[in-house]
């Protein structure tokens, strides 16, 4: 395709896309389901899975695909397109982040994201373990070590941005529950991209790698927290104007929300961390009020529904065609939620969490959504996995997302929890604002 047909080809399937995601969506919500599970189960039902059984042809005419990547098709824009999307998605979830909270509550965060990691890291492992030799879901080029730890990396994570939203659409934004849920999800998912990068690194044989990854993530985060957070409040006074943000700081935002990306990105980390990170440093208060409420609408309403399309079109849950691979999915589905959901909520009470907040902790923890559809293309990009192993994780990443809304509801209720009121301002003379 030249670059005309890419962009006719681009604006066809954007507007399938957001019309499709629009109308699941409106479906989701009759069954108490947030629009972001309607986008994720949407990119499913575009992608192979079900389109393409139905009408393989018209699936293709609208998304062509080539797997080999040998000739430029849909993923040559459909997956920076959906990148960016994430990035300043992620950039918004940083900036609205109570870093006080998380202070507060430190032993509540770092007990579950421990509880978090460590019971569904060894469970994946395990069933790794098993199903190394019995299976054909491991390629033969991939080690038991490799397997088992990418299987426990994918197990331990948590859908961080899917995360957020569900926590805005259940409005727990600066709660206790949605604060300790969101910083043990932030420790957990960096957590679980440095045990991917370990992976990699033994795959491609190069622990550099893994050592740039994990002493860069360190760097990147102390430059940001301790040198550039400290500039931009300095700096504020140049940003706004008449109590609202200009357009020069609005671009200053976006350009280091790019950067922040670029970096973690470069190092292996994945950008969502570097965007979410600087968001976390812009100053609070107006800066912070007017960047969200700028880039969010668009952001969400058409930038992050080309991600969940991205990897519905690399789904194949066809491939999963005995009962074995069926019975396996299962297994997989029991340890996920066993040893997220459940370690995570027994890690809140025993930190003297309320059990209904607890209750509510573990049923967010244990979705897997976004965070895990990305570690897991990666795994499928590099050949560590099967088609049929990429498959079935999905199918417990849409069923763990799926089950978080209405059991939230059922085990805790929305509208119950009042947020914690902000500190106050970083500067006396900032105005106070509600979100």
């Amino acid at each position: 395709m030249n670059n005309v047909h890419l962009a006719i080809q681009f604006f066809i399937q954007l507007a399938v896309i957001l019309l499709f995601c629009r109308l699941v969506g409106a479906i989701a919500l009759r069954l108490g389901q947030p629009q972001v599970v309607a986008e994720m189960l949407a990119g499913v039902l575009l992608g192979p899975s079900l389109f393409g059984l139905v009408w393989p042809e018209a699936q293709h005419w609208l998304f062509p695909w080539d797997s080999s990547q040998k000739m430029r098709d849909t993923q040559s824009y459909l997956f920076p397109a959906s990148q960016l999307g994430l990035a300043l998605y992620m950039f918004v979830v940083g900036m609205e982040f109570r870093v006080d909270i998380v202070r507060r509550k430190l032993t509540s965060s770092i007990a579950v994201s421990v509880a978090g990691m460590l019971t569904p890291f060894v469970l994946g492992a395990g069933l790794a373990w098993i199903l190394f030799d019995r299976t054909t879901l491991f390629p033969r080029t991939t080690s038991l070590s490799e397997a088992m730890l990418f299987l426990g990396a994918s197990m331990c994570i948590t859908a961080f941005p899917m995360l957020a939203r569900i926590i805005h659409f259940k409005k727990l934004t600066g709660t206790t529950m949605g604060t300790v849920a969101l910083g043990a999800g932030a420790i957990d998912d960096a957590t679980a991209w440095c045990l991917l990068a370990v992976v990699l690194a033994s795959f491609e044989k190069n622990w550099s790698h893994a050592l740039v990854n994990i002493t860069g993530g360190i760097a990147y985060v102390a430059l940001t927290l301790l040198i550039v957070r400290p500039l931009l409040l300095r700096a504020k006074v140049w940003l706004t104007k008449n109590g609202t943000v200009t357009d020069a700081g609005l671009v200053v935002g976006l350009a280091l929300m790019a950067l922040g990306a670029w970096f973690t990105d470069l190092i292996g980390l994945h950008a969502v961390f570097g965007a979410f990170v600087m968001g976390a440093a812009m100053p609070r208060g107006v800066v912070v009020r007017d960047l969200v409420g700028r880039i969010q609408p668009l952001t969400v309403a058409l930038l992050l529904p080309l991600f969940f399309t991205y990897s519905g079109l690399n789904t194949k849950i066809g491939l999963l065609n005995t009962s074995f691979l069926w019975a396996m999915c299962g297994a997989v589905l029991i340890a996920a939620i066993l040893g997220k959901g459940v370690a995570c909520w027994v890690a809140a009470r025993a930190t003297g969490i309320p059990n209904r907040e607890a209750l509510g902790i573990g049923t967010l923890m244990n979705a897997r959504g976004l965070m895990e559809l990305i570690i897991i293309n990666i795994g499928l990009q590099r050949g560590i996995i099967s088609e049929g192993l990429f498959a079935t994780l999905v199918i417990m990443a849409v069923l763990t997302t799926l089950m978080a809304s209405p059991l939230f509801e059922r085990l805790v209720g929305s509208g119950t929890h009042q947020p914690i009121p902000e500190p106050q301002a970083e500067e006396a003379s900032e105005p106070k604002f509600v979100r």
